[in-house]
């Protein structure tokens, strides 16, 4: 399709009208609404007005935006209400992604799980994309990365179209096809054209800007020199490279792995992959990802799948250079594959780490394998993790290993950080094998980046097989996917507590409140006899922020969130529940109890206010508070805080800076 001419065109459309089931003017894809916003790029001429207007005329997508900038991730001290508000706080770009992304899923996702193409699965691979060719226009400085997006989002348009409008469907594409050749080879012998074909056509329909007609007709091969499009290289080789990778990490358009991804040369010769950072790109969308799978309440492919369906393709892809090798079989596994893929099955060290060990000594057949950790503040090597455990001499299975009696090729292991074969060849390397009471072994470290995770270590202790300097090799890859596996386990850790939190207090966010609160609901009411649950509001906060600014704001919720955290037990939970609002629940309380933990809350805040009374312009910052202990007659938790609400807005009718303690409504 290099040099697409005139005839070809007609040649498509002719085409295109045998094997849909309509006229393609006539075929309703997508809404007009999101018609307007493919063309509405950020530029002068594109105003937030304009924006506005065109979501205000679909009401359950104003509706959505709305819901979005109202959540728990903005955490705003006031309900939006108005879309031109919610333009502005979000930004012209990120309205206009979240509104089309919107119009889109609902006009395309027509699910059907009982047919081969998943068009959620797809809808998904539209994402990443999308978002994965914006942050590469971004690190690249293109200077209009919303159309880089959009033209990300419905580069495989012509899929759907297919699959909804073909008389052959996209899915009887997928359950008859041939081999593993190429998928433009495979769809031209068993639709006439393929995906792209369809896609160019509907976007000359849809009247769109030729830079994104030109992605969608083009991604998979460049365009000549001659072509009309060949202007457009740069923006389609950012959505082909963007195509490629998404395909790699098993965010295929369609959920199978029989056809290899294909990275045009031309793509690496248009972009400078220099000035890419991939590890923070790809670590920048997935945080995309997880606000994406909360707007539209959907789950994306795990980390672990991602991570094995990426070494598979890489091996195979090794397989296919091997000199006069045959075209393998993407479906044969190697015979160490469970053990490049064990550390991406889950975020848990705890559970990885021994799976991972047990599957390097299934596969490679070791008497011990063991994760040595290093210990900083000890500067000791310890065998954290080993396998296996019952087979073991009780003094064989755990040992540490100080580091400034490391010597020999072990050292070598450690500062240099490359993978030996530890043997008595060498005089320096006695000391260590008589400590270990092994004659030979293998450790390879475990880097992430070039930093020191810890060290693979296998032996054969008790069969005393020779260990083969080949083993080294294999070893290292299985060290580079566990040291991948480690950090995407911390990270997952960072922002799961992040996830958690209040940004501005760092105090439990309200969906962490309703989380924690439903379990413990879960308990029996003797359990639940001795809880307490309390509201916090910040007195007359409004008048803080009119008088004294967002900032003074801020400074009073940083306070209060402080005052709670320095005044609450342990075992006991705290938050904040939006706007100026906190939450406390004690465990182990009575009345007398609860009330005096409160009046201590309040006192202290009040005191605080006083210190930092000219940072307020001498208003007073003063809590009224309402607490309510725990009656049989609650049948959930939001019963125990709709009594815990009341008593605090008694407290405010009777004065403010008030502790008010009930265990129901007053009739």
């Amino acid at each position: 399709m290099s040099n697409l001419n005139t005839d070809d065109l007609e040649d498509i459309k002719k085409t295109a009208r045998l094997i849909l089931k309509g006229e393609v003017k006539h075929l309703q894809l997508v809404p007009s609404v999101a018609i307007k916003l493919l063309t509405l790029t950020n530029d002068d001429n594109a105003k937030i007005d304009h924006l506005s207007r065109i979501i205000e005329t679909e009401l359950a997508l104003a509706a959505k935006i709305l819901r979005h900038v109202n959540s728990a991730a903005y955490s705003l001290p006031n309900k939006i209400t108005s879309i031109k508000r919610a333009v502005n706080i979000l930004g012209f770009s990120a309205v206009r992604r979240l509104a089309l992304n919107q119009l889109l899923y609902q006009k395309l996702i027509k699910q059907n799980s009982s047919r081969r193409f998943d068009q959620l699965f797809f809808w998904q691979h539209c994402l990443y994309v999308a978002s994965l060719s914006r942050e590469i226009a971004v690190a690249l400085q293109y200077p209009d990365t919303d159309l880089i997006y959009t033209a990300g989002l419905i580069h495989d348009i012509g899929k759907i179209v297919l699959e909804n409008y073909g008389r052959k469907s996209y899915s009887n594409f997928i359950s008859e096809k041939k081999n593993s050749s190429s998928i433009l080879d495979e769809e031209r012998r068993f639709f006439g054209l393929t995906h792209v074909d369809i896609g160019h056509v509907f976007c000359l329909e849809w009247q769109l800007p030729a830079a994104i007609t030109s992605v969608v007709t083009y991604h998979h091969d460049q365009p000549g020199q001659s072509s009309t499009y060949a202007e457009f290289q740069q923006e389609i080789a950012i959505v082909s490279f963007a195509n490629y990778i998404a395909c790699m990490h098993g965010v295929g358009s369609f959920d199978e792995i029989d056809f290899q991804p294909v990275l045009q040369p031309e793509v690496l010769t248009t972009i400078d992959t220099n000035q890419l950072n991939l590890d923070f790109l790809l670590q920048h969308v997935d945080q995309e990802m997880q606000i994406t799978r909360e707007f539209y309440g959907i789950q994306f492919p795990s980390i672990a799948k991602l991570r094995a369906t990426l070494v598979k393709a890489a091996i195979n892809l090794n397989k296919t250079k091997a000199p006069g090798a045959a075209k393998p079989d993407l479906k044969v596994e190697p015979f160490f594959l469970s053990s490049l893929t064990a550390p991406h099955q889950s975020l848990n060290p705890a559970v990885f780490l021994p799976r991972t060990l047990e599957a390097i000594r299934s596969d490679f057949t070791f008497d011990r394998v063991i994760m040595l950790t290093i210990d900083p503040k000890r500067r000791y090597l310890i065998a954290s993790h080993y396998w296996p455990r019952p087979l073991l001499p009780a003094e064989l299975q755990r040992f540490e290993i100080a580091i400034s009696t490391v010597s020999g090729l072990l050292l070598d292991c450690l500062r240099e950080k490359k993978a030996v074969l530890v043997n008595g060849e060498s005089n320096n390397n006695i000391l260590i094998l008589k400590q270990l009471q092994v004659t030979e072994f293998i450790a390879v470290p475990v880097l992430n980046q070039q930093r020191l995770l810890g060290a693979l270590y296998a032996d054969n202790s008790i069969s005393k097989k020779t260990l083969l300097p080949t083993l080294l090799s294999k070893i290292s890859l299985i060290a580079y996917e566990l040291g991948i596996a480690l950090v995407n386990a911390k990270q997952y850790e960072i922002e799961k507590k992040q996830a958690q939190l209040d940004p501005l207090t760092q105090l439990y966010n309200k969906r962490m409140i309703n989380h924690f609160l439903s379990e413990i609901f879960q308990r029996s009411a003797f359990q639940l006899a001795k809880i307490a649950i309390g509201f916090i509001d910040i007195d007359k906060f409004k008048l803080v922020n009119d008088v004294c600014g967002h900032q003074a704001g801020d400074e009073a919720l940083k306070i209060v969130a402080e005052t709670m955290r320095d005044l609450t037990r342990p075992g006991d939970f705290i938050g904040r529940y939006g706007g100026e609002e906190f939450i406390f629940m004690l465990r182990n309380t009575d009345e007398a109890g609860a009330f005096c933990y409160a009046e201590r809350i309040r006192k202290e805040i009040e005191q605080r206010g006083k210190i930092f009374c000219k940072k307020f312009h001498e208003l007073e910052l003063t809590a009224s508070i309402g607490v309510a202990t725990y009656n049989r007659n609650f049948s959930c938790y939001n019963d125990m805080i709709e009594v815990a609400d009341h008593a605090m807005y008694i407290a405010k009718h009777e004065g403010r800076n008030k502790v008010v303690l009930l265990n129901r409504i007053p009739s």
